[in-house]
């Protein structure tokens, strides 16, 4: 399946978000590719980014004041091509399920019209106080809905729990 179908593909389901990231250096291997773990970091960052950006709750605010956890408890990812140093890729996202106290996502990369890789990241909201599983706020709730798409189908009750 082409890179250009799975972008269709995420943009028909509801919100979808994607930002260019310039590999770096400090990226890659002696091989002159991305370490693999490296792309875990770069994830974390677009993730920091869409919360900031496309959601509009900063990310600083749920860690600081707000005490909010978003840890990674399940990761899958398929590796196609590597990237380079110099190369441009292009990060995009998608909220594949959102449950009560969980948020999946579905990531790609490109670069230069070639998937370089996917992954299926699954974020739990948790107490930073008591290390728990928390309900995701009603707030993030609402607007992981409209980023979807699909706040006009629920109504205030069923947002708050969904």
């Amino acid at each position: 399946m082409s890179t250009e179908i799975n972008f269709m593909e995420h943009h028909a389901m509801g919100g979808y978000f994607e930002r260019e990231v310039p590999i770096r250096f400090a990226h890659c291997d002696p091989a002159g590719i991305v370490f693999f773990p490296q792309y875990f970091v770069m994830f974390n960052n677009f993730i920091e980014e869409w919360f900031n950006e496309e959601l509009e709750i900063p990310y600083s605010d749920l860690l600081g004041w707000r005490r909010l956890g978003l840890p990674t408890v399940s990761l899958s990812c398929d590796f196609m091509r590597p990237s380079k140093f110099g190369d441009i890729v292009t990060f995009g996202l998608s909220v594949h399920k959102l449950g009560n106290r969980s948020i999946t996502l579905h990531i790609s990369c490109i670069a230069n019209g070639e998937e370089r890789l996917r992954a299926e990241q699954v974020l739990v909201a948790t107490s930073l106080e008591t290390n728990k599983s928390v309900p995701i706020p009603a707030d993030l709730l609402e607007r992981l809905h409209i980023f979807r798409g699909d706040k006009e189908k629920l109504t205030a009750a069923e947002l708050r729990q969904a």
